[in-house]
């Protein structure tokens, strides 16, 4: 591995991990764990999808898939719809109320991040500016993978 590639990965991992901890300092998402947000992130770009399309798109198993499903059923943040085309298909799509959630998600992050970045130096954060054309190409490569 390069020393790039280490750097980068020590870097993405201890800022989803200061994320993930700092949100919750703000916001108690223990009902509503990363995996969760991720699910509804993907439905909520990509609606409505199968249980064997998500599970696809976030890499993981298909039984994993569906337990978080079921879960956020429970909660009423995801609903099971029919599929026209085909009666034995569930759709799945993300609810109003889940639309609400990671609405509220979203601007605790925009807030921390936002708040972070104002403590930068100018200098650093122009440099942070600047990578995010670049991760977001990145992010591409790795989901072409």
């Amino acid at each position: 591995m390069s020393d790039e590639a280490r750097s980068l990965t020590d870097v993405v991992t201890r800022l989803r991990r200061a994320l993930r901890t700092s949100i919750r300092s703000e916001w108690p998402w223990d009902s509503l764990p990363m995996a969760q947000i991720e699910l509804l992130q993907t439905l909520a770009e990509r609606p409505p999808m199968r249980v064997g399309d998500l599970a696809a798109e976030l890499r993981l198993a298909p039984n994993t898939v569906s337990g978080l499903v079921g879960q956020l059923i429970e909660g009423g943040l995801v609903e099971r719809g029919g599929d026209p085309a085909d009666r034995r298909v569930a759709l799945l799509s993300v609810t109003p109320r889940g639309h609400e959630q990671l609405a509220v998600w979203q601007a605790a992050h925009e807030k921390r991040i936002g708040s972070a970045l104002d403590r930068l130096e100018p200098g650093e954060r122009d440099d942070v500016v600047r990578a995010l054309a670049a991760l977001d190409h990145l992010v591409d490569h790795l989901r072409a993978n």
